[in-house]
């Protein structure tokens, strides 16, 4: 931190010195804009003309308020720095060339500046530039004035062609140009591209682009011009006195017909054969006469031999003889087709049928991957806990099992860990051996039929496993994991997890010694070896629309429910009675089956600021009720906070629930802080620092604002103040903030975050519990005891 403060002192010092006579550092830009906008279209329209697109030549970065990269550029390329420490720091990424001024650039942006508001609907824009030079360092402020926006007032079709107007007029109402919105290019360019796409997926599979025109007719044009002269703005002082009315404009539509004759028509085409190639060589020839044809009812199916059933084939492929041309179905049948994870490449060609007219032959190429995969791995590791540790893995992947593109996964895992006894001989310390197996199938394995969209990728998801741990003298741990359900999308945005059975069984066996001398006195040690028998059901829904669409904004939800105990519970009802009450489940496993519900809730909203920096923000609600004979919900279902992906001014486990603390020695080593409810909320920005290494690492910083806690739904007297109330919310809320660094290796990102508490819970010198008036930086102590620092891989949200 001293040396990036010492080099941003050296980067404020003049960067002017090494300019030649008569060039001046261009040092800052600013953009007025003046017109009839409300604030936040000045906003929008003011970073419009200030982005490098527009505005041609941009004044150099700053870095805490200085050129530190022109300072950095002048050191390799003036000053000629060069060792191990300047040959780290002189990345070519972190290096910027000093702007210099150039009137003519400033001409270039005034008219890209001027085009582009042109094409938002403000015609009679206008667009100045006044720059000024003090010191031989340059500015220029833009001055913008836009008058009115011109908005859409009547639309009108001219199509020739009665079959594509009907095409159009169906999807009238998804219009990207509509009655009311104001004039902007980008919304017909987007408009024709949607009308194109409308019209091949109706069957005219020539159809093309150029053919869509539009033509604008405007109205009130005395209103174009920004009202300057006050005589001239009496004129119209009855419709500014009416509000933001604005000029209008009237937009047709126009469909040409095919260029190469008056009055031919577009042609819409149908799908007259269906043929698949499955195993189909990379650098195949489709007329290879080795290829066995197996001719069905909607498909011929050409391979060498067979690799797929060919019903579930068929059901893959959406298209059907006989059914008209459509650019969705060829995108559904592609993306269905990777879906079942068997093929390379997927390619779908059409081509004109040389016997009948108006009619096409669709040709699916599927070159095939490996079926089958054999992974093995080795482990050793050293610890402070153990000399020597070792571990054996065996995974195994069949993608196509039974030709019915199933899945079959198996994994098999076992290590020992030993230690050096008293007499300097070997000794076993530890030995774990667990096993998985899972089934994969891609559709609803149901006993009946069930409607699905096209375009879902269906999976039905069947894991089975087992772990064995033994600790020598200490503990046996024995745990099962059980699940079954369904994932599927039920659109290109919205996901779907549902969990109809899932088991989670851990049983514990402690050495009496351990148990008596470590376990019991250690509450947290106590708890964390809780057995636990949870069984039920759980289903999630997914919401995220990160896609090339929302590249500067775009959301990510996420909410959960589960459940456990009811048909556990039905399970244990039936075993009680039929053994006349002798036995059930839980004297079966030793341990109580877990009644709970759980609900949890996750927002997050992502701005893109500009190309070097963004916001993040974060909303999280969770609440678990026991119910039936179950206290608390299980050890591992109830929730925590702190930590370095939740609030950062506290260490895991050590916040909370409520206004408890807890002070006792115990706590210092082990901090084992849960709780039955919690809500939190994250706001962090985020911003690039430095390249290095040539541009392989990126050094990004971020700020922090984190809030929430934890809570107890039911009173626990041993920890008094854990209990929700609402009106005790504004009380209990934590409120911590920070900064941090990201080293950023495309491939993954490690994460620095240094938190401090701004609102404390548990603090009594506040009533409300702000904690900035016993903040004494000055002190080591009070930093090491208040600072936290979290590392971490990956962004915390």
């Amino acid at each position: 931190m001293l040396l990036l403060l010492v080099i941003l002192m050296l980067g404020a010092c003049s960067n002017t010195k090494y300019l030649q006579q008569n060039q001046d550092l261009y040092v800052s830009s600013k953009v007025s804009v003046q017109g009839d906008l409300l604030t936040a279209e000045k906003q929008d329209i003011r970073s419009a003309l200030s982005s490098k697109s527009l505005m041609v030549q941009q004044p150099n970065s700053k870095l805490l308020g200085t050129r530190i990269k022109v300072w950095l550029y002048n050191q390799k390329y003036n000053e000629k720095k060069s060792n191990w420490f300047w040959n780290l720091v002189l990345s070519k990424r972190n290096l910027e060339e000093p702007s210099i001024y150039d009137s003519t650039k400033t001409k270039e942006a005034l008219d890209r500046m001027t085009s582009y508001l042109h094409n938002q609907g403000y015609f009679y824009a206008t667009v100045t530039a006044d720059p000024s030079v003090k010191g031989r360092k340059a500015s220029i402020v833009y001055s913008a004035n836009t008058g009115r926006n011109f908005v859409i007032d009547r639309i009108t079709y001219n199509i020739p062609d009665t079959n594509i107007l009907k095409v159009v007029q169906a999807k009238e109402n998804l219009s990207l140009i509509q009655k009311g919105n104001t004039f902007k290019s980008s919304n017909f360019s987007s408009e024709r591209e949607r009308l194109t796409r409308i019209i091949k997926d109706a069957g005219y599979y020539k159809f093309n682009r150029d053919a869509i025109e539009f033509s604008v007719d405007t109205l009130n044009k005395a209103l174009f011009k920004n009202q300057l002269n006050p005589f001239e703005g009496l004129v119209n002082i009855f419709q500014e006195n009416k509000g933001r009315e604005k000029p209008t404009m009237n937009v047709e539509v126009i469909i040409k017909n095919p260029e190469d004759s008056a009055t031919s028509l577009w042609q819409k085409y149908f799908i007259r054969k269906v043929y698949a190639y499955p195993d189909y060589p990379i650098n195949g020839n489709p007329n290879d006469p080795t290829f066995k044809e197996d001719t069905r009812k909607f498909l011929t199916i050409r391979e060498h031999q067979e690799m797929l059933r060919p019903k579930i084939l068929s059901k893959s492929i959406l298209l059907r003889p006989g059914e008209v041309y459509s650019l969705q179905q060829y995108n559904n049948t592609i993306n269905k087709l990777y879906d079942l994870g068997l093929w390379l490449f997927v390619t779908l060609q059409y081509k004109e049928a040389k016997d009948t007219t108006n009619s096409l032959d669709a040709y699916l190429f599927l070159s095939p991957r490996k079926k089958q995969e054999l992974g093995l791995n080795f482990e050793v590791s050293n610890s402070s806990d153990y000399l020597l540790g070792s571990g054996v893995g065996l995974n195994y992947r069949h993608i196509n099992l039974g030709k019915s593109a199933t899945q079959f996964n198996f994994s098999l895992n076992t290590g020992i860990e030993l230690i050096k006894d008293p007499n300097n001989k070997w000794a076993l310390q530890s030995k774990e051996i667990g096993g998985e197996f899972g089934f994969t199938w891609p559709r609803f394995a149901l006993p009946f039929n069930i409607h699905q969209n096209p375009r879902s990728n269906v999976k039905t998801r069947l894991t089975v496993g087992a772990n064995y741990l033994s600790r020598v003298q200490k503990f046996d741990i024995t745990s099962i994991n059980l699940s079954y359900g369904y994932d599927w999308n039920s659109s290109n945005y919205r996901r779907w997890i549902v969990r109809p059975f899932t088991l989670n069984y851990v049983g514990v066996i402690l050495n009496p010694a351990f148990q008596d001398t470590i376990v019991d006195p250690n509450p947290y040690l106590k708890r964390s070896f809780e057995p636990a028998l949870i069984g039920g059901e759980n289903i999630s829904y997914i919401y995220s629309n990160n896609d090339v669409l929302h590249q500067r904004h775009y959301t990510y939800f996420r909410i959960n429910l589960e459940e456990s105990g009811l048909w556990l519970n039905g399970i244990n009802s039936i075993i009680n009675a039929a053994t006349n009450k002798k036995s059930n489940l839980e004297r079966m496993t030793n341990v109580m089956i877990s009644n709970f519900v759980k609900l949890e809730a996750d927002y997050r909203h992502y701005w893109k600021l500009n190309q070097h920096s963004g916001l993040a923000t974060r909303v999280y609600a969770g609440i678990g009720i026991p119910y039936s004979h179950s206290q608390v919900l299980p050890y591992v279902r109830q929730f925590t906070a702190g930590g370095p992906n939740s609030i950062r001014a506290w260490r895991l486990r050590t916040l909370g629930p409520g206004s408890y603390k807890d002070s006792s020695s115990t706590a210092q080593i082990f901090p084992d802080q849960t709780g039955d409810m919690k809500l939190e909320g994250n706001v962090e920005y985020r911003f690039d620092l430095l390249r290095m290494f040539g541009g392989s690492v990126n050094l990004k910083g971020a700020t922090f604002l984190d809030m929430g806690n934890i809570w107890m739904v039911n009173p626990d007297s041993t920890r008094p103040g854990s209990e929700f109330h609402f009106n005790q919310l504004y009380h209990d809320l934590a409120v911590g903030t920070g900064a941090g660094l990201r080293l950023d290796f495309n491939y993954f990102l490690i994460r620095l975050d240094w938190g401090i508490p701004l609102k404390v819970p548990y603090f009594t010198g506040n009533k409300n519990g702000w904690y900035i008036s016993q903040w004494d930086l000055g002190s080591a102590v009070w930093r090491r005891n208040n600072i936290i620092w979290n590392v971490a891989i990956g962004y915390p949200f």
